[in-house]
This record gives C-alpha cells, structure tokens and sequence, in this order.
C-alpha cells in the first residue's frame, strides 16, 4: 500500500539499547562504505514462545477500522484545525466496537395488532402548543338511505294503479242517452238529483241465472221494480224517496198510468220524464241495475246482514225467510227486494228495498271492503259491468253518491193517499196536497216537513 502499516515500522539500526547490550556490529566492507543492514520488523504484539524476541501481553490482531489499545497504540491525531480555529468535524463514521454474542439475545417478542385501513384515521385528540387547530379532516358522505324515493316510487304506482283502475271501471259502464230535454223541461232545482231504478230485465242471464235467481223466465217489455229518488241538498241530511212503482201518473203521449208503464213504454227517457213532470224536481243524474247486479255485488261482498222485519215465504221470488236479523246471499236479497207476498205488498216492498240499500252501503263502504282488494274490486267490477247511467255520468259521479249514501240519511216515501181500481188494475194515489208540499221543501232545498217525514 502507499504507507507503512501504522503497526510495522522499519526502525534503523543503531547501536545499544535494551535488550540489545554488547552486539558487536559487523565490520564494515571493504571499500570504505558498510554493508546494508537487512530490515527488521518489530511486531507490536508478538506472540508468545517466539525465540529471540521479547515476550508481551498477547493481543488479538487487530482489523484495519480499528484503533490499537493499550501501551503500543499510536496517539491519537488531533483534528486539523479549520476555518476560526474550529477543529473540523468528522468526516467518517465512529470507531464501532464488536459486542460479543450473547445468548438469549433476541428481538422482543411482537404482539398481533389487528389490521386497520389507513384511508380512516381518528382525527387528532389534541393541538401542540402555539399551533392553531388543525381542520378536521373531511369525512366521507355516507351513503343515505333513500327512504323517500322509495316512498315516492310506491306512491306513483299506486297512483297509476288508481289511474288504471278508475278508467277501467268507467269504461265498463254501459251509457245511454236518460236525460232528454224536452219542451217545457223542469230547470234546474237545489242540491242533486239521482234517479235509481231496479229493472226487473232478464236480458244478459243464463238459463241457470234465471233458474237460480226465480225470475220467471221473460215477460215481455221490462218493467222497473225499484224506483228511488235520491235527493242531495245542498246541506244537511240525504233523502231517499221511494217511489212506488204502482203509482198513479201522467205519462206525456200516454196518459195516466201506473210509473212504472212508462219504463215499459219509452225506457229510461221517458221514465225521467215522468218523474221531473209528477215531482217536480230536476233529475241530474241516472242509474239502472238489472237482476244479475243485484245478486253479483252481494255476492262479491260475501253477503249482507239485514233485519228482517216479517216473515217472508215467496215461492215466485224464491226467498223463505224467517223474521229477525240474518246474512242473506245474492238470490236472497234479490228474492227479498222484489216480493210482495206481505201484507203491505209494494208498501212492505218498499220499506225492504230501503232495508237492502242501507245494508248494501253499509258493507261496500266499511274498512274492511275497502282494505280488502280481494272483496273491494269484484264488487266494483260486478256493480259497474251490470249499471247503466246516462251518458254524461262517470265512476265518480257514482263515488258521490256513495259517499253520499254512507252518512246520516233519511228514508221515505212519497205521501200517500190510497189504492184504486182503473182500466190498468189497482194504483196507487198520492196524497194531495201533502205531495205537492212534499216535493217542495226538496227542490227549495229545505228540510221535509215533520208531519210528512213518515217511514222512517
């Protein structure tokens, strides 16, 4: 290397010293110039047993990053000084000493510590001194739930199911043209008229259906066995008026006959006609259900509770029935609605008509049909596939009068004066003038009269 090892030096031969008294130096050559002495080496820590050369303390040979100890190690350089007199710094690492290996030296035992996503840190617990609060960091949106679009999702279809179901049920009506005008037509009159007529027309009905409902197969030209006049006011309660189909009337181009002729005679037109000429009320709206609808709505509703008020026994109408309160079917009520096996007949007939419309109205409206749709859309279906309203009516024409319907009503009939016997068999005769005072109080909107409020 360019250096003599620090720990082998060449030392010049020279004369005495210890260890070295009394050697006798070779004579010098001939020519006058002494011979060269050969190097010597002097080995700082010699090992022991070496003849000839002194014994020391034996030291371990040393690596060349290390420093000698002890007597033998060279002094230590001072650093050269550098700019102001300040030594310079060190320009290598430290001396580093071997350590020993020791047994049961070891890395300290590591514990698991769970797994823990670095994207989600706690925010710092504290500020150090002098430093402003730190901001938090942001959070993360969390995911809303979307409770209202799903309520707004539910809501629309059930709107749209509503949309789809009004629009069926309306074109499953069968129209007609009821409300004519004609000369000298009654105006208009307070509150809203519906004329509602139970027609007795086997047109539709199977051999079964007639079997089964006790019709009597067909007797020619329909007639109407239920007339009821519904009157709305503009306030207060809501009068059902029935009007015995046996009444004695003026029918325009017939002259007088029982009501119910002018069904025979002219249909739904002219019988609005002749009620608006006997009452004097402004008929605004009109409804008509056969046989069939009668037994299929009460069916679809799993039957109606009415109390019976006598005992009934009508071969012709097919009915049996004791008196008291009882759940009757669709041929029942039907059997029920039409007989006149009492001893009232159309009287008795009336009053029972008014019973089953109650009772029918009741049922339709209660919590239970409405929440049912299983029960609720075969009654609709049945009661809108067997009516027949005039053309200007809708399914919510009919829903108001439902409604109508549901709430505190009255039940009545038109006063009457007694029976004869004409050309047309036995009539019936209004009273008069209690009638005429009757249908007044209706179309001025007003209360009837107490004494004229009969039926109860």
């Amino acid at each position: 290397m360019n250096g003599d090892d620090p720990r082998m030096r060449r030392v010049p031969p020279h004369s005495g010293g210890p260890g070295r008294a009394g050697a006798r130096r070779p004579p010098p050559p001939q020519g006058g110039r002494p011979p060269a002495e050969p190097p010597q080496v002097m080995r700082r820590n010699p090992g022991p047993g070496q003849p000839g050369r002194p014994t020391e303390r034996y030291e371990p040979p040393l690596a060349w990053s290390q420093t000698p100890q002890g007597r033998n190690a060279p002094p230590a350089r001072p650093p050269a000084p550098g700019r102001g007199g300040k030594p310079h710094p060190p320009t290598h690492a430290p001396t580093q000493r071997p350590v020993p290996y020791r047994e049961g030296d070891h890395a300290p035992t590591q514990r698991p510590a769970p797994y823990r996503d670095g994207r989600r840190r706690p925010p710092p617990t504290g500020n150090p001194p002098g430093r402003r609060p730190a901001a938090p960091p942001p959070r993360r949106p969390r995911r809303k739930r979307h409770i209202g679009r799903w309520f707004l999702a539910i809501l629309l279809a059930l709107l749209a199911l509503l949309v789809y179901a009004v629009v069926k049920l309306d074109g499953s009506l069968t129209r007609i043209d009821a409300l004519t005008d004609y000369e000298d037509r009654v105006g208009n009159t307070a509150g809203t008229n519906w004329l509602l007529v139970g027609s007795d027309s086997r047109a539709g009905l199977s051999e079964e259906q007639t079997s089964g409902l006790a019709t009597g197969g067909e007797v020619g030209d329909p007639r109407t066995d239920t007339i009821i006049l519904v009157h709305i006011p503009p306030s207060g309660r809501t009068t059902l008026v029935s009007l015995p189909r046996d009444s004695y009337v003026d029918i325009p181009g017939y002259g007088q006959d029982k009501l119910n002729a002018s069904f025979a005679f002219g249909g739904a037109p002219l019988l609005t006609e002749t009620v608006e000429i006997a009452t004097g009320l402004h008929i605004d709206h009109y409804a008509e259900i056969g046989f069939a609808g009668f037994a299929g709505v009460v069916d679809a509703l799993g039957g109606i509770d009415i109390c019976v008020p006598q005992a009934i026994n009508d071969p012709l109408a097919g009915i049996d029935l004791p008196a008291g309160c009882q759940e009757l079917n669709g041929p029942q009520a039907l059997g029920f609605v039409r007989s006149r096996a009492t001893a009232l007949a159309d009287i008795d007939r009336m009053n029972n008509q008014r019973l089953f419309l109650s009772a029918l109205l009741e049922k339709a409206t209660s919590t239970a049909t409405l929440a049912n749709p299983f029960a609720l859309w075969p009654m609709l279906g049945n009661a809108t596939g067997s009516l027949t309203v005039d053309k200007g009516d809708h399914i919510w024409d009919l829903a108001r009068l439902a409604w109508a319907l549901r709430g505190d009503t009255l039940a009545t009939t038109v006063p009457v004066g007694g029976f004869t016997d004409t050309d047309s068999g036995n009539v019936l005769l209004w009273a008069d003038p209690d009638a005429s005072r009757f249908f007044e109080a209706l179309a001025d909107g007003d209360p009837i009269p107490a004494d004229l409020a009969g039926g109860e």
